[in-house]
């Protein structure tokens, strides 16, 4: 068995200025079976998605032959962050991933996507450890109680001072010991980090359960071919190593991507699929 195209989800990543319908007709149209879906206003905000409300969204998404693999909260921009040292916003962030998982189990969706938070530069990176571990023990446990499964992805230096490696992903994988917690493998955070795919396997095996795969400079999100990433040696590393969960395109409004999605989508599916071990 090698890698297949329809391990390939379709993503709302790029469609935040279009509206929510037209993401999932352009899904459909490009022979998507999965979505990973960015939780974020105006089409999924988590704070104010009803439990109804997701269950029309399940309706929408399975009218076109679609189901959920994935919600993916925005948690990087928004002011949510597990770690905080400020009492209150690590609170409302943790209710945020809580009520997501909540989302996931109406939504059908078996994976909620974590990421670990920061802490204050100036303070022991052990005391935001330690707020991040807690809190992504909480949520995995709240998940597990609704028979929802949470990957956790490690963030660029930029983004987080916690968890930037294959390394600190294990070490926090294992402090935390929940068994339905597995680990994100992002190649742009990956590249940015001077990992491998391999590194990525030697280090976490099988508690690898979901890929973004995307282009950089190394960083950035960029659909394949604007960056510099090397697409066919992942996709043969994958292939050895075993990998049959989802890929994901996180195309953010890089390069203008945000004003007609569908073209760059396809772009990316045409690489892919080009450069798939064997037949795919």
């Amino acid at each position: 068995m090698t890698l297949s195209m329809q391990q390939i989800t379709a993503s709302n990543f790029a469609y935040q200025h279009l509206p929510f319908d037209r993401f999932l007709d352009d899904a459909a149209a490009l022979g998507r079976e999965q979505v990973e879906l960015w939780g974020i206003a105006p089409q999924l905000h988590v704070p104010q998605l009803s439990d109804a409300e997701a269950r029309a969204v399940r309706r929408r998404v399975e009218s076109r032959g679609l189901t959920v693999r994935c919600l993916t909260p925005e948690q990087v921009m928004y002011p949510v962050n597990i770690a905080s040292p400020v009492t209150w916003l690590r609170a409302s962030s943790v209710a945020v991933f809580r009520r997501a998982a909540e989302l996931c189990a109406e939504l059908g969706a078996p994976l909620l996507l974590l990421t670990p938070g920061r802490g204050f530069e100036d303070e022991p990176v052990e005391a935001a450890w330690r707020r991040s571990v807690d809190a992504v023990g909480e949520i995995a446990a709240h998940a597990a109680a609704l028979g929802v499964a949470c990957v956790l992805e490690p963030l660029q230096r930029v983004e987080s001072n916690l968890v930037n490696d294959s390394r600190t992903l294990a070490a926090m994988l294992d402090e935390v010991g929940a068994p339905n917690l597995g680990a994100v493998l992002d190649t742009v955070g990956m590249a940015a980090a001077g990992e491998s795919i391999d590194d990525y396997f030697d280090t976490l095996g099988d508690r690898i359960r979901h890929v973004h795969l995307i282009d950089g400079r190394p960083t950035g999100h960029l659909a394949w071919g604007d960056g510099e990433l090397p697409l066919g040696d992942y996709l043969a590393a994958l292939d050895r190593r075993g990998y049959r969960g989802a890929m994901t395109f996180e195309l953010f409004g890089d390069g203008g991507y945000a004003f007609e999605p569908r073209p760059v989508v396809e772009r990316c599916l045409a690489a892919v699929r080009a450069a798939l071990p064997a037949s795919g």
